[in-house]
């Protein structure tokens, strides 16, 4: 009798532990966070930037020299440290920055910010135990004021201004922006890759993408040339695309006869391609360079 009392006593005691359970599982409320996490991809040339964030909004406040006091340093967001990631080794105002992953730091000011890149990553905001021998970076930054028209109401870091060799990265919110300047070492990685292709049974493809890249950045010139008419020459079909940028790789020689010349065959398989952006742009570049001559 007394063993039936005890597990009708420890039935009705699991029972209630397994109702509570599941009354606890269904009683939650998801609600969506105050400063929602956020992730920017950006490549630059060849370098992969990374950027991890939480995004305070303005709400009404008076953010830049209340919510975010100035002269002291904050955390450039919300919740977890900022983070940013390099692929590859980069360079802010003239300093080295080792490829891998730092917190971004800054010490806003009303007429400019203080931007840290700090070697700890898993924080929670600024930490306690701050360390001067944790900052990888710190330079200073100019504040560039917003018009009211132009007000940021949630914080934002974005790539703008991109090109092969660097981009801004713009760090906005309320009436303030700031942007900082990061260099990638594209062309030292291509022209690495170039030398040791090219000297090693190069393909038609090979020498066009060298000369097309040398266009691109404006520099060997005539190397470029070089290497666009020993494309063409080792391709038995050339495309429209490719005569295309033998023309302006010899424009840019300042070889216009021959440039006018490669120009109209690019023209003639672009209107057999029946493509219209080519067919424009060899006209154009005709009607321009046939001037010159």
């Amino acid at each position: 009798f007394e063993y039936k009392n005890y597990l009708k006593n420890m039935r009705a005691i699991i029972f209630t532990l397994l109702l509570f359970t599941v009354n606890l599982s269904f009683s939650q409320i998801n609600t969506p966070r105050v400063s929602p996490a956020s992730e920017v991809e950006q490549m630059v040339g060849l370098t992969e930037i990374e950027i991890e964030y939480s995004r305070p909004s303005m709400r009404g406040r008076e953010v830049f020299g209340n919510l975010v006091p100035f002269g002291k340093v904050w955390r450039t967001g919300a919740d977890n440290s900022t983070k940013i990631s390099f692929d590859t080794d980069v360079i802010i105002s003239g300093k080295t920055i080792q490829s891998g992953t730092y917190s971004i730091f800054s010490i806003p000011n009303k007429e400019s910010w203080e931007i840290i890149l700090y070697s700890d990553v898993e924080l929670w905001g600024v930490p306690r135990d701050w360390s001067e021998n944790k900052i990888v970076f710190s330079s200073m930054f100019d504040v560039k004021k917003l018009k009211k028209s132009n007000t940021v109401e949630t914080f934002t870091i974005s790539f703008n201004d991109l090109t092969n060799n660097d981009v801004n990265m713009s760090i906005s919110w309320e009436n303030t922006s700031v942007d900082i300047k990061i260099e990638v070492p594209t062309r030292s990685m291509v022209e690495s890759d170039i030398n040791k292709v090219l000297s090693d049974n190069p393909k038609s493809s090979d020498y066009y993408a060298a000369a097309v890249f040398y266009r691109q950045e404006n520099i060997n010139l005539d190397k470029a040339l070089e290497w666009i008419n020993k494309a063409i020459e080792m391709n038995e079909s050339p495309r429209f695309w490719q005569y295309r940028q033998q023309s302006l790789i010899m424009a840019a020689n300042d070889k216009f006869a021959d440039a006018v010349d490669a120009a109209k065959k690019s023209l003639n398989l672009a209107i057999e391609a029946d493509n219209q952006d080519y067919i424009k742009m060899n006209r154009e570049s005709i009607a321009k360079w046939s001037k010159k001559l």
